[in-house]
């Protein structure tokens, strides 16, 4: 059989049978993706990802034999042999460490997704056309325990950035636009680039090519160990 260019191959990985097969049932039935195979541990997804060499993987964490961190340490490695193959790690932990894990060699073809969207198609289909396609993803509950969790620290960077900017970094990190996030803050686009500019440049992030900044960003959250001061207000 000829295989279609324009549709994007998927491997499933979930030693739950109830999840493995609704997360393969939720892909199948998008439009443009096709799941070539479903297994049950790490040992097999990485056996299958070298025979079938899909566009994604999409994992979740802990699997046999250990149920430690047997996806993302698994994702890690089909990244290293295999670069342009995406993965969407699905957990049931909204936890930073987890994303920073998966996280910690790059943010390209990466994402960490809550096991609950699996009954949301359109957050599935969406994390994996965007790894798909080289970009990041990050489950919306995830990002606010990350800022959650840097706003207690008092070296945090995150202290830095006004209230309106944690809002707009919260909504990158989710995914969305300028004109998606604009839409949902009740803001122009140009209001919403001078407040990315603005964040941008507290957290000490360079407008280089190719750096997917706005995950970046929720990275720099945890990593930077600025001198931390109160949140600001914002100006009118």
């Amino acid at each position: 059989m000829t295989r279609d260019p324009a549709t994007l191959r998927v491997v499933v990985a979930e030693d739950h049978y109830l999840v493995r097969e609704g997360t393969r049932r939720t892909l199948d039935e998008a439009d443009g993706i096709e799941v070539v195979a479903a297994v049950a541990t790490a040992v097999e997804l990485e056996h299958v990802v070298d025979r079938e060499l899909p566009d994604v993987v999409v994992t979740d964490i802990r699997m046999p034999p250990d149920h430690h961190t047997e996806g993302i340490d698994a994702a890690h490695r089909i990244r290293q042999a295999h670069p342009d193959i995406g993965v969407v790690v699905l957990s049931q932990y909204a936890e930073a460490t987890y994303a920073m894990d998966l996280l910690r060699e790059g943010t390209a073809g990466r994402a960490y997704l809550l096991k609950e969207q699996v009954g949301n198609p359109a957050q599935l289909v969406a994390a994996v056309r965007t790894v798909a396609d080289g970009g990041s993803w990050i489950d919306p509950t995830v990002v606010g325990a990350m800022v959650a969790q840097t706003t207690r620290r008092a070296s945090s960077p995150l202290r830095v950035l006004t209230h309106r900017e944690l809002e707009i970094l919260e909504q990158m990190a989710q995914g969305r636009t300028n004109a998606a996030i604009a839409h949902h803050l009740n803001l122009s686009e140009s209001s919403i680039e001078k407040y990315s500019t603005s964040l941008f440049r507290k957290l000490g992030l360079t407008d280089e090519p190719h750096v997917h900044r706005r995950v970046a960003a929720v990275l720099t959250l945890l990593h930077d160990q600025a001198r931390a001061r109160p949140l600001t207000d914002d100006t009118p």
